[in-house]
């Protein structure tokens, strides 16, 4: 393979978002694509193969258009764009970067980051009914967050409802102290967390106080009708079959829900059914409902989710094969 290089211009005020700290960006293009870039007076030398060269230049491209359009270029956004210029669908990050959904009230843009969250975001607008599946850290509940605070505010719907099963993650934390409110609020601190972090604590308070906002435990849904209303169901893998089928036919005229789950952190009592794996399985041919699956190459946390999630994924997949295998040799020897 001959070795060739080229060049690329790179606005001065872009360097260093694009570089990142210590070049630490630009290291992570040269270890993927096996080439060697040098960056001097506004102007970066890939120099490589022909084949892997063309990727590294688009992957360049790529990020300066984002810095241009006011992103601080992130490790996820690198990768990211290494992983799409592998698969040839590096226009896609613009086009992704181009879908706003609302500002958070420290003024940062709240857009989908992958194209799994893009399909995400676009099954929200055209589905009543959306099931959001992944691993942690991929944005599911964020971004359903982000979607309803932007319906509500167009005056789409009248109001917004927050829930989830109220449910320890393996561990018994025993009695709580104070009143009903005060014992479910732990399990709706994350749900608290992105309202503030949106709409702001002095919004979400004078809303919440009209009745306009409401984050109660899933078990406060029975025998209710929500008209109007943009409805989350979070942590769905922790509700029974039972309590999903009361969830899903609450639902009135007007509304939408997004049901969001990792169905590989179950919290429920050894031999329980998840009522969102049972929902998938029933549910899964109505047209007006809508499965948006997301992986380990969604996770917009620190990188190192990524590879935890990756990880365990590939532990779980060997050990399913492995168990599956022993019970193949045990029905062949009787």
């Amino acid at each position: 393979m001959s070795i060739v290089e080229t060049t690329i211009d790179i606005p001065a005020e872009h360097e260093k978002n694009i570089f990142g700290q210590f070049d630490s960006f630009i290291k992570i293009i040269e270890k993927t694509l096996n080439v060697t870039v040098v960056a001097r007076n506004g102007e970066i030398k890939i120099i490589g193969g022909q084949q892997n060269i063309t990727k590294a230049k688009s992957v360049f491209v790529q990020l300066t258009e984002l810095s241009k359009r006011g992103n601080t270029i992130t490790e996820q956004n690198v990768n990211y764009a290494l992983s799409l210029c592998l698969e040839e669908k590096e226009e896609a990050i613009l086009e992704i970067d181009s879908d706003l959904i609302c500002h958070t009230i420290q003024g940062r843009a709240i857009k989908p980051k992958t194209l799994g969250q893009k399909n995400y975001v676009d099954q929200i607008r055209k589905k009543m009914i959306v099931f959001g599946i992944g691993p942690a850290g991929t944005g599911k509940t964020y971004l359903a967050m982000a979607m309803a605070i932007t319906a509500f505010k167009n005056g789409e719907v009248g109001k917004i409802i927050l829930t989830r099963p109220a449910i320890e993650a393996g561990e018994k934390l025993g009695f709580l102290p104070g009143d009903l409110q005060s014992k479910v609020d732990p399990y709706l601190r994350p749900l608290y967390d992105a309202l503030y972090q949106i709409m702001g604590p002095d919004s979400y308070m004078k809303n919440a106080e009209k009745g306009l906002i409401e984050v109660a435990p899933l078990a406060y849904m029975r025998g209710r009708t929500l008209d109007n209303a943009f409805i989350i169901l979070d942590e769905a893998q922790n509700t029974t079959p039972a309590q999903m089928k009361m969830f899903l036919t609450r639902i009135g005229f007007g509304s939408k829900v997004v049901v969001t789950g990792d169905l590989t952190q179950k919290d429920l009592p050894s031999g329980t059914k998840s009522g969102l794996e049972q929902a998938v399985k029933v549910l899964n041919k109505i047209d007006d409902i809508g499965f948006s699956y997301l992986t380990n190459q969604d996770v917009v946390r620190h990188p190192l989710v990524q590879k935890i999630v990756k990880a365990y994924d590939a532990y779980e997949t060997r050990m399913s094969r492995t168990e599956r295998g022993g019970r193949e040799r045990k029905n062949r020897r009787s």
